[in-house]
């Protein structure tokens, strides 16, 4: 299986967790995984990340595709893109959102997802989410979660999953073993 890991707003793939897990999933036997840095991404556009993302020479088909906050936002966005016969084994959505949260630099992201459609492209979803995310509120992981019929797994006192929250987020040992039971 391959696998691809999409960073959030203002950071790079080299950021918080994103090396660890790369190294985790080669290690766990994963034959590919691949942590591309999304462009500008100081300012999120699903738009702009998918011409991106599909430009690239990348099999999408059965991967394992991890988002973290609007890289999360931004698997929605390519799943809805993706050609009608590609279908990725597992997204998972860490740190997710609904909407703009008000915040002029994520207006290229957007809360009118066509759901059903994304469903039919994965076979199944994962979101994560801390009890006290203060960029990412609870109830819109959630929505996004029963919109998805994703299992949906609280992790409390996490933060948003980052260094900039908690220094230990160059790691992810949870995610990991989410992975191992619910995808390899």
């Amino acid at each position: 299986m391959k696998a691809v890991i999409l960073h959030g707003t203002s950071n790079d793939s080299k950021g918080n967790w994103f090396p660890w897990l790369k190294t985790e999933l080669e290690r766990t036997g994963f034959e590919k995984v691949w942590v591309p840095d999304l462009p500008s991404a100081n300012q999120p556009n699903i738009k702009r990340y998918n011409e991106f993302l599909l430009a690239k020479d990348w099999d999408f088909q059965d991967n394992l595709i991890v988002g973290h906050s609007s890289g999360s936002v931004e698997i929605l966005g390519l799943l809805e893109a993706l050609p009608e016969e590609i279908t990725i084994n597992t997204a998972i959505l860490v740190g997710t959102y609904r909407g703009d949260l008000g915040r002029s630099d994520l207006t290229g992201t957007k809360s009118d997802f066509d759901f059903e459609a994304i469903k039919a492209k994965a076979k199944k979803f994962i979101v994560i989410h801390s009890d006290n995310d203060p960029y990412c509120p609870l109830e819109g992981a959630k929505f996004i979660a029963s919109r998805l019929d994703a299992k949906f797994v609280l992790l409390p006192g996490k933060y948003h999953f980052n260094i900039n929250s908690d220094p230990k987020f160059t790691e992810f040992p949870e995610l990991l073993e989410i992975i191992k039971q619910e995808v390899v």
